[in-house]
């Protein structure tokens, strides 16, 4: 999916200015981190390998040590958040937080996208964790966060046009309304969690989680006849259109 957004980068840094700090924090802790593999000071293979897992350990979520009354590990729920294991992971994470977080955060206020993003992002990972109790692997990444800034856009902009690549159809690009393309997002993630295997690799539930707590928060909050604070009207549809 890709959006694409008209006036100056200054411009469209004004409009969501949390959602673009948030992309460039997860680009620079990324960059200097041994997963980028670009800081010649961790080493090359094996050496590269045992620095990469030795930073996921220390600043991702350990199931295991989560729930075991441990300060430190309370913490990296929200760490993790900033973390991401490779540069595919990253790039994901980070264009679906463009396409959905601009209208979003603007939807939102700056403040309140702030806190809405890292506390279901922490609280995703959290799910993940407690469903996976006994798991020594570590987790990382923003894709709890991001998850539920998708199912609080689903709630918010359910008509806006968003741009799908299909894979059974030469990843031929098509218009599809969010209604119709974040259900699906979901439901795929949700076969995806019912036969990951346990054990390193994609945390789906962490995307359902997320994805389920951005939409409860988007109806509790938003729900016709709830008192919001006035915010500037979102794009007209169609806007963040290819």
């Amino acid at each position: 999916m890709i959006g694409k957004w008209s006036g100056p980068l200054g411009a469209a840094f004004r409009r969501a200015p949390v959602t673009h700090v948030l992309i460039a924090v997860c680009s620079a802790i990324f960059v200097l981190g041994p997963a980028a593999g670009l800081d010649p000071a961790y080493g090359s293979g094996d050496a590269l390998l045992a620095a990469q897992r030795a930073y996921f350990r220390r600043w991702g979520v350990i199931p295991v040590e989560l729930f075991a009354d441990s300060p430190r590990a309370a913490l990296t729920p929200a760490t993790a958040l900033f973390i991401h294991g490779s540069w595919v992971h990253l790039l994901g994470n980070m264009l679906f937080l463009y396409v959905f977080g601009v209208m979003t955060e603007e939807r939102m206020g700056r403040v309140q996208f702030t806190l809405f993003y890292v506390g279901c992002g922490y609280l995703a990972l959290l799910g993940y964790a407690a469903a996976n109790a006994g798991s020594p692997a570590s987790l990382v990444g923003a894709s709890g966060a991001i998850s539920a800034v998708l199912g609080a856009f689903l709630y918010l902009f359910p008509r806006a046009r968003v741009t799908s690549l299909l894979p059974f159809l030469f990843f031929l690009p098509l218009r599809f309304p969010a209604w119709v393309v974040l259900p699906c997002w979901a439901a795929l993630q949700w076969v995806a969690a019912g036969r990951a295997p346990q054990g390193p690799g994609v945390a789906y539930l962490a995307h359902l989680v997320g994805f389920g707590l951005g939409l409860g928060y988007a109806w509790a909050r938003f729900r016709p006849g709830t008192r919001v604070r006035a915010t500037p009207a979102p794009a007209p549809e169609g806007e963040n259109q290819p």
